[in-house]
């Protein structure tokens, strides 16, 4: 699965970037320290996914736990959840529209089924 690392290698090197940018260039930007909280929250999640996401192309390593529907959907999962969880919360403390908080918990969710499927997957 030499996509998932790929994968988790841009979504981890984005993360990097986004950090710094919130820490640096959007610093003063952030209506209040609130925000860049939510930021750096934004941050932390894609990090630990991206993260989950390289692992997930490891594990299918033939030597591992092999090629797996189980994986490869958790891999989906944990980047769609990235794009909803994170993407909602870096749009939340960019605007402040508290609206898109609502969709903040799709990608926890999508998150919660992705590791869950990486349970399922291992005890196979």
């Amino acid at each position: 699965m030499e996509m998932f690392l790929a994968l988790g290698a841009v979504l981890a090197c984005l993360g990097v970037i986004l950090g710094a940018f919130g820490a640096h260039a959007l610093k003063d930007k952030f209506a209040s320290p609130h925000y860049a909280a939510i930021w750096e929250t934004a941050v932390q999640y894609q990090m630990y996914h991206a993260l989950a996401i390289i692992g997930l192309g490891i594990l299918s390593n033939e030597a591992l736990l092999g090629s797996s529907s189980l994986l490869s959907w958790a891999g989906y999962l944990m980047f769609t959840g990235i794009v909803f969880f994170s993407g909602s919360l870096y749009v939340l403390a960019v605007t402040g529209v508290k609206k898109l908080g609502a969709i903040t918990p799709i990608g926890g969710m999508l998150f919660i089924a992705a590791w869950v499927l990486v349970a399922i997957a291992a005890f196979s």
